[in-house]
C-alpha cells in the first residue's frame, strides 16, 4: 500500500499492497480497497464499503458505510457515496455462460459508472453501469439511475427521473424570475436546452 502523511487505516480494514491512499485519507473498519485502486487526498471510506480493483477516486471523496464502489467506476472530487449505495459495473450479469459454463474474468467487459464533481449519491441507490452523473447532481435515496444525469440534476425513483435542480448546496432551487435560484448561496442559474448553467454575477 502507498500512503501519504496522515493516512489512518483502521487494523481489521483490507487495503491492497499496491493501492495508492493521498494524504489525510481514512479507511475504517472492515473496508476493502482493491489493487491498483487510487484514492486522492482526505478521502473517507466507511465501515464495510467495498473499493474495486483499479477505481480512481479524486480528493474529498466520501463513501459510506457498506457502499459497494465497482470497478472501473471513476469519481471526481468531491463525490458522495451514501450508505449501502452501488455503483455496478456488469451491464448483462449471469454467472454462467450460455452453455453452462462458469464466468470467468475474460468472459466479460467491465463497464463503469462516473461521477463528477461535487455528485452525491443518496443511501441504497443504484447506479446502473454504464452511466455518468454530472457534477453536483443528486441521486435521492432507494433510486435506481439506468441513464446519465445532468448537471445539477435532482433525480428520484425507479427508474430514476428528473423532478428538479440543486446548487452546490445540495438544496433544491428555486424559480424566480426566469433564473433558479440557490436558497443558501444565493447562486443562480439558468436552464437552455434541459441543461442548467452557473450564471455569473
Amino acid at each position: 500500500m502507498t500512503s501519504h502523511a496522515n493516512t489512518r487505516v483502521v487494523d481489521t480494514a483490507d487495503v491492497a499492497d499496491n493501492a495508492d491512499l493521498g494524504s489525510g485519507t481514512s479507511v475504517w473498519h472492515l473496508a476493502q480497497i482493491r489493487e491498483h485502486a487510487v484514492l486522492g487526498e482526505n478521502c473517507v471510506i466507511g465501515r464495510g464499503a467495498y473499493v474495486g480493483t483499479g477505481v480512481r477516486m479524486g480528493d474529498n471523496c466520501k463513501v459510506q458505510n457498506y457502499a459497494l464502489v465497482y470497478e472501473p467506476a471513476a469519481l471526481a472530487d468531491g463525490v458522495f457515496i451514501g450508505p449501502a449505495a452501488v455503483l455496478t459495473n456488469d451491464t448483462y450479469p449471469r454467472a454462467i455462460n450460455a452453455d453452462g459454463t462458469q464466468k470467468s474474468a475474460d468472459d466479460w467487459d467491465a463497464v463503469g459508472v462516473t461521477l463528477k464533481r461535487g455528485a452525491s449519491v443518496g443511501a441504497r441507490a443504484v447506479c446502473v453501469a454504464p452511466v455518468t452523473i454530472g457534477a453536483w447532481a443528486t441521486i435521492a435515496a432507494g433510486a435506481v439511475v439506468t441513464k446519465d444525469v445532468p448537471d445539477f440534476a435532482l433525480v428520484v425513483g425507479v427508474p430514476a427521473r428528473r423532478i428538479g435542480w440543486v446548487g452546490k448546496s445540495g438544496h433544491p432551487l428555486s424559480e424566480d424570475a426566469g433564473y433558479w435560484v440557490c436558497p443558501v448561496t444565493g447562486d443562480r442559474y439558468a436552464e437552455v436546452d434541459g441543461e442548467l448553467k452557473e450564471v455569473a454575477e
